[in-house]
């Protein structure tokens, strides 16, 4: 992609609405724009971050079983009244009549719309087990929006359903996402401290929340080194040692053992083998999609930008030429741009007629892991530098050895 064709646009300071270093770097960046409190528009680089997130996710889903699917948004209310989830979730629930005068809802979550699909559907105990999952904007009137899209009015997430016969088979589906939640986080770069955790609104007999390390965090947890756990104690319940550190961290994760909850009153039943009608044994399982990205920002930026973990950025690498008119120095990082992209890299060529100051400032800003830099001087000699984004490490080449470098450093593609 060539710079000045992107749809992006750096800004020097962040707007004083921005209260935490992700939603400052991430409007800073050019990722989202806010249109009112608590709703942004993803803006190119901010989508194309979300899509890497979203395929790492989709590829574990699908490892395990999964298969994809889409729910509607848009829910009637008389759905969510046999559950009584209504009442619960209260005025956080955005509501209103259509034109017909029906009372519907903005999904603020799908439990109640899978099992009703589910119930018309799935009927047998040979048809089980059953994961289905989607990737979907929620809807929630938060009282206070903030944090960019740590905490906002609508949100993207992926949520996971699974249909069992006995409560054995929900344990082996809940074990097996427990642990690749845990490979999807690490694969985002997140250190996650893994818990058990109340089971709120969504309800239930069990579940555990992941909960990335991030300073703009509202969860604290306190980790014992003696024991090597946490807890939500200022004491250790295992040990009892207490003057244990706060730790901040926010919530990117919450599985759930649903049980019989929503199967029996939305009549999700099978026949068995013995031919008696049961209800699903339900679990159900979230990531939010969207946090993922705030919390990637958190977890790894310094004071001049983003510093993306390889799987997530944006594109691979940026080249900087920073040559003026030199027309072979300009028209070499072109022939670079060209090649690096026939081999799948995804490669930003920064080709504006700006200072070399404004582009390389721009290319920190933006975070991604190599920026290879083509200066006059070092072209003079045959050289290009590479500059290492997460250690701010200059590395100086010989130009014919760039692609194999490259080659060589990133095995991902």
């Amino acid at each position: 992609m060539l710079f000045s064709k992107l749809f992006l646009y750096t800004l020097r300071q962040a707007p004083k609405e921005a209260e935490v270093i992700s939603h400052q770097l991430s409007l800073r960046a050019g990722l989202l724009n806010s249109l009112a409190s608590g709703v942004f528009s993803y803006l190119p680089l901010g989508l194309r971050v979300l899509r890497k997130i979203e395929s790492i996710i989709r590829r574990h889903m699908n490892e395990l079983g999964g298969q994809e699917v889409l729910l509607p948004a848009l829910q009637p209310l008389s759905l969510w009244q046999k559950t009584g989830r209504d009442e619960i979730l209260g005025e956080t629930m955005i509501r209103f009549k259509d034109r017909r005068g029906r009372e519907m809802v903005l999904g603020p979550t799908h439990e109640e719309v899978i099992t009703d699909l589910v119930a018309k559907y799935v009927n047998s105990y040979k048809q089980l087990p059953l994961l289905l999952y989607q990737i979907q904007t929620k809807f929630r009137d938060e009282i206070r929006p903030r944090f960019g899209v740590i905490r906002s009015c609508e949100f993207i997430m992926k949520d996971a359903y699974s249909f069992d016969a006995t409560a054995e088979g929900l344990d082996k589906v809940y074990n097996g996402i427990y642990s690749a939640y845990l490979s999807i986080f690490s694969e985002c770069g997140l250190q996650i401290v893994d818990m058990e955790a109340d089971t709120g609104f969504i309800g239930g007999s069990a579940s555990a929340e992941f909960l990335a390390v991030a300073e703009a965090g509202e969860d604290i947890v306190y980790f014992c080194p003696d024991c090597n756990k946490y807890s939500r104690s200022e004491s250790c319940p295992s040990c009892k040692k207490s003057g244990l550190s706060p730790i901040k961290t926010m919530e990117v994760g919450h599985i759930f053992k649903l049980g019989t909850k929503y199967s029996q009153p939305l009549k999700a039943c099978f026949l068995d083998e013995k031919g008696k009608n049961r209800p699903l044994e339900m679990g159900c399982y979230g990531i939010g999609v969207s946090r993922i990205i705030a919390a990637i920002i958190e977890a790894h930026h310094d004071e001049k930008g983003i510093v993306w973990p390889e799987k997530i950025s944006p594109f691979t690498l940026e080249i900087l030429p920073l040559g003026g008119e030199d027309s072979s120095l300009v028209q070499f990082a072109f022939e670079l741009y060209h090649q690096l992209q026939q081999k799948g890299y995804e490669v930003l060529l920064d080709e504006r007629k700006e200072s070399a100051g404004v582009k390389f400032n721009d290319a920190l800003l933006l975070g991604l892991p190599y920026v290879v830099v083509v200066g006059k001087n070092s072209f003079g000699r045959g050289e290009v530098e590479i500059y290492q984004r997460r250690d701010n490490r200059k590395i100086t080449l010989s130009k014919d050895k760039i692609i194999e470098w490259l080659e060589d450093k990133i095995s991902y593609l």
